[in-house]
């Protein structure tokens, strides 16, 4: 079956590109009236759409070389530059180094997009590659440098919005955009159909949590998406060592991961030295038993001994 594609629809992935970058335009003119509650949301809304474009380009049959080059500009002006000049407007007064701060941040997210456009284009990648990033994506780089701000909206002046502490974490996430750190890519999650009425449960309550408590539902986010990141090292490292488990579906990857294991052998750890009650007559050798020879009186009836009569000897 051919689909036919019109030319409204074809503009249609393009046109959610442009939204998005509108939106991280606007962050930067929202700072610029201090409502730095909307300017964070600004950036949110584009990686919102950003994670929408492609989606909706793929699934129209509508991808073309133009969206892909307008996409990667919209996501360095989005989350590269935006943020950057709204932290540095949010530091009033901020010196030099707060400038040179920005200025590494926006030219690590141009240099990471730069690395990702070339990743495409490379067929020499082992099959498990499409699971993950290199380095921490644009969407979340964006919002993870805006995390400062977000505490102080959320609790008020502290250590969180000292410059040095400000340039320092804007310097560290521009560090992760360019790095190798292997992070997890959300378009290959497949859910079972058992899990879909979990995970609209746990939407309706994501939803929620974001209407009724913004701030900390981004903090929150944030800390979560940053928490992950061991986790998604210790995957690669695996699939990397096993390539029996590179086409397999999660399920026998599980099987797979339990069967190397050495907790699946069956065995039980050892016992201490010292076990009390039950546990130590358990694991006690036998003993060999001497019987003590009966103790008669002069009139031939038995005497009771002491430790019968349940007495400590003197």
């Amino acid at each position: 079956m051919v689909r036919v594609t019109t030319p409204g629809v074809r503009l249609l992935p393009n046109a959610i590109t442009v939204l998005a970058l509108c939106a991280g335009l606007s962050a930067v003119q929202f700072a610029l009236t201090k409502n730095y509650a909307m300017a964070i949301a600004s950036i949110g809304i584009a990686a919102v759409l950003d994670s929408l474009d492609g989606r909706i380009a793929r699934l129209l049959d509508a991808t073309s070389k133009m969206g892909a080059e307008l996409d990667s500009l919209s996501d360095g002006i989005s989350f590269g530059v935006a943020p950057a000049l709204v932290i540095y407007v949010w530091q009033t007064g901020a010196d030099r180094i707060g400038w040179v701060a920005s200025l590494i941040f926006a030219v690590c997210m141009i240099l990471r997009l730069a690395r990702f456009n070339t990743l495409l284009d490379d067929t020499e990648q082992p099959a498990y590659a499409s699971e993950f990033f290199v380095g921490v994506p644009a969407p979340a780089g964006g919002l993870l440098a805006m995390l400062p701000l977000v505490a102080e909206l959320q609790w008020g002046d502290g250590w969180w919005s000292s410059q040095y502490v400000v340039w320092g974490w804007t310097v560290a996430i521009a560090a992760l955009l360019i790095s190798r750190i292997p992070t997890l890519s959300l378009k290959t999650v497949k859910a079972p159909a058992k899990a879909i009425a979990p995970l609209l449960l746990g939407v309706a309550l994501l939803a929620a949590a974001i209407i009724q408590f913004p701030l900390v539902a981004l903090l929150a986010a944030m800390v979560l998406y940053l928490a992950h990141i061991p986790y998604s090292i210790y995957r690669h490292r695996w699939l990397a060592a096993h390539p029996e488990a590179w086409a397999a579906p999660p399920r026998e990857r599980r099987a797979i991961r339990r069967a190397r294991s050495p907790r699946r052998l069956g065995l039980r750890p050892p016992l201490r030295r010292r076990v009390a009650g039950a546990a130590m007559r358990a694991v006690r050798l036998p003993r060999e038993t001497v019987r003590t020879p009966r103790v008669t009186s002069e009139n031939g009836q038995r005497r009771r001994s002491w430790r019968q009569i349940g007495l400590r000897r003197k």
